[in-house]
């Protein structure tokens, strides 16, 4: 003979039954989820970390905020990257708005104040109005040349990645540019590289815990 459980048994069976396959599905519902968490954050970090300059050219203007100063008539064709270099150093020495005559040049310092003003010395030629700063490497000021017009100095050690410089100036067109050091002079302003650092432990933190539990 066969025995059949009660109705009351069978009612206990069932419920322990469903308990036990909602418990799973919840189990796998919070490992998936887990996992979702996890990978989200693992997304967020890559998206702090990475560099943020590549998505667009920064445009450099004739008196611009990043102008440093302005030469005329500026550099010839046998000007040397040590005479360029002086002509930079020059024009660091001078106040703010200043103008002055030397060394066969007229110097007009422009009246932007910049933090940290190394003394021009490692060089770097090229031409062209877009610039690679991701390639060309570390460098503080950009030395462009304008045939007729003379020749424009910025400021770059608070820039990276692309950077374009006009081409035509009051009708005169770009000769070509040098970039002038020293190496690792540029240094992200406000401790951005703190910061990030900071939120991306934060990240891995706040992960950490949330998997243990």
């Amino acid at each position: 003979m066969i025995d059949i459980p009660s109705r009351t048994n069978y009612g206990t069976v069932l419920a322990a039954f469903r308990a036990t396959t909602l418990s799973g599905r919840t189990m796998g519902s919070n490992s998936v989820s887990r996992h979702k968490f996890l990978l989200l954050c693992l997304a967020f970090f890559g998206a702090t970390l990475a560099p943020s300059h590549d998505a667009s050219a920064f445009a450099l203007q004739i008196g611009d905020s990043n102008e440093l100063g302005s030469l005329w008539p500026g550099i010839q064709k046998k000007s040397s990257n040590q005479d360029k270099a002086s002509y930079v150093n020059h024009l660091l020495g001078m106040a703010l708005g200043a103008v002055q005559i030397a060394n066969g040049q007229v110097y007009f310092r422009s009246s932007n104040g910049f933090r940290f003003l190394p003394a021009a010395a490692r060089a770097h030629n090229g031409g062209g109005r877009t610039l690679d700063l991701r390639t060309a490497g570390l460098y503080t000021y950009l030395f462009a040349t304008y045939r007729g017009y003379g020749t424009e100095i910025w400021y770059i050690g608070n820039l990276s990645g692309i950077v374009t410089i006009p081409f035509l100036v009051s009708g005169h067109n770009l000769t070509g540019w040098t970039l002038f050091g020293p190496v690792g002079a540029r240094v992200p302003d406000g401790g951005i590289t703190v910061m990030l650092l900071g939120v991306a432990l934060g990240v891995l933190a706040l992960a950490r815990r949330f998997l243990m539990r």
